[in-house]
């Protein structure tokens, strides 16, 4: 009973710090006497759709997560703007498409299977910093392993975490036997499991700003639950007892997205006493889909991380901010993850960048019941993803879609496919050789998309190289 109390109290704390705030309401226009909410960005790697409980799971449990979503806006039809990493967190950080920012594949420690190089220009943090936010990421950062793309040169005042991709091992975090792990520029080698430390540092970071009248924009992008699948032993333990004959696999992947969330409930629960929760808006989703050789559960959707088919690319999300969005609101609204910089910008009261691809949704955070003006219904989603595997011999894969019909490439070679997700979400019928009129429509749409992506490097030195 003591050790059910101890869980159960402070998950009761959070949820009670979440959720205390009226039904209607409304989220309220910047100015001199309403102070910007504090923004914590929550990011895993590789979840899929349907792999927290409230997004449909019956063999995991995700109770703070699930306390996040719930107390805030759930969205239903969230998009990441590719299925691999980097792209999508060039996307998120710079609002703009990931070839626009160089970056449309994976940026690897190997030179020779390294896919992008992110382009100069303002990020986030950057936009944040100029209307007083104190920045810092803590976690998985993939967007460069050297300067000028350390993430203190790109608008983080503060960096605790890992350049590279992922680890071979998240209790020895070293990759391809090399330490990615840095404290702002400073090589770090902390004990424990690589969830445990981010969460650690985040804490940390929590209580240092708990004095300060300044904003604070909190990025904590996990490695969880990206390969390897290594959750701490007790979890695992606990899931096995618990489903007996489980996929072996499958308990990995259960037990390390647990371990997660009982570190999502520490920060929850750290922000609530701290008194920081009352104005802090606070996200949780995911880069893309979820990992197949992992047996990651991607909802109803066909395909898995590295595909453009709906399981590759729609990600769980939600958001909460106490006070300004009302509890246990869902909306279907199509998103992409770059449309999160100009919606934070303009919670912040930045005014908006001109040369940015997203499109702000605070109209969604303020009525959530309402589906998005035409420019949300009408408008392309595009994803890419360029890689070196033999799959794809160093070219990129493209997608589109548009009114609920979508066009896209399984590799380089392969013909389009065209598919109506109105009627058929799981993307049983290819109709590219039926609906011609229509695959031609986005056919020219992507073309356009694909010559203006092409106009910036990928490549360091690709310019000198060119002369």
């Amino acid at each position: 009973m003591n050790r059910f109390l101890i869980l159960f109290i402070p998950l009761l704390w959070v949820v009670a710090s979440l959720t205390s705030f009226s039904s209607n309401a409304k989220i309220s226009q910047p100015n001199g006497e309403v102070p910007p909410p504090n923004i914590v960005f929550i990011l895993a790697d590789d979840l899929g759709y349907g792999d927290l409980s409230c997004f449909g799971a019956t063999d995991l449990k995700t109770p703070h997560i699930d306390s996040l979503i719930k107390a805030g806006l759930k969205f239903t039809n969230f998009y990441a703007n590719s299925s691999v990493c980097s792209p999508s967190r060039a996307a998120l950080l710079s609002g703009r498409y990931p070839e626009r920012m160089g970056v449309p594949g994976v940026i690897r420690d190997e030179v020779q299977d390294s896919w992008g190089y992110l382009a100069p220009g303002l990020l986030l943090p950057n936009y944040l910093k100029k209307a007083g936010y104190h920045t810092a990421l803590i976690g998985k950062w993939h967007l460069g392993l050297e300067s000028p793309n350390l993430p203190n040169e790109r608008g983080f005042d503060e960096f605790y975490g890992l350049l590279e991709g992922m680890m071979d091992d998240y209790v020895v975090k070293l990759r391809h036997s090399q330490n990615f792990l840095r404290h702002n520029r400073q090589p770090i080698s902390p004990p424990g499991h690589a969830t445990d430390v981010f969460t650690d540092a985040a804490i940390r970071y929590l209580n240092g700003r708990r004095a300060s009248k300044a904003p604070f924009f909190l990025y904590l992008p996990y490695t969880a639950p990206h390969d390897p699948l290594q959750p701490p032993a007790g979890y695992l333990d606990r899931v096995l007892k618990r489903q007996p004959g489980i996929d072996p696999q499958r308990a990995k992947l259960v037990a390390l997205i647990e371990h997660m969330d009982a570190n999502v409930g520490r920060l929850l629960a750290t922000l609530a006493a701290n008194g920081q929760a009352t104005n802090t808006l606070i996200v949780f989703t995911s880069d893309n889909g979820g990992w197949g050789p992992g047996k990651a559960n991607n909802g109803p959707y066909r395909g898995v991380k590295g595909q453009f088919y709906e399981g590759g690319i729609r990600i769980p999300s939600g958001v909460t901010w106490a006070g300004h969005i009302s509890a246990g609101q869902v909306n279907e609204t199509n998103l992409q993850l770059m449309d999160w910089l100009p919606t934070l910008l303009e919670v912040a009261g930045v005014r908006l960048p001109t040369r940015i691809n997203g499109l702000s949704f605070r109209t969604v955070l303020a009525k959530p019941t309402v589906v998005a003006d035409s420019l949300f219904l009408n408008r392309p989603l595009y994803f890419v993803r360029r890689e070196g595997q033999d799959t794809y011999k160093g070219l990129q894969i493209h997608a589109v879609q548009q009114g609920g019909w979508k066009l896209l490439q399984p590799t380089p070679f392969a013909p389009y496919e065209l598919y109506d997700l109105k009627k058929d979400p799981a993307e049983t019928e290819n109709l590219v050789d039926i609906n011609k009129k229509k695959r031609d429509e986005l056919v020219k749409l992507l073309m356009e998309h694909i010559r203006q992506g092409g106009s910036v490097p990928w490549q360091k030195n690709s310019e000198e190289v060119a002369r």
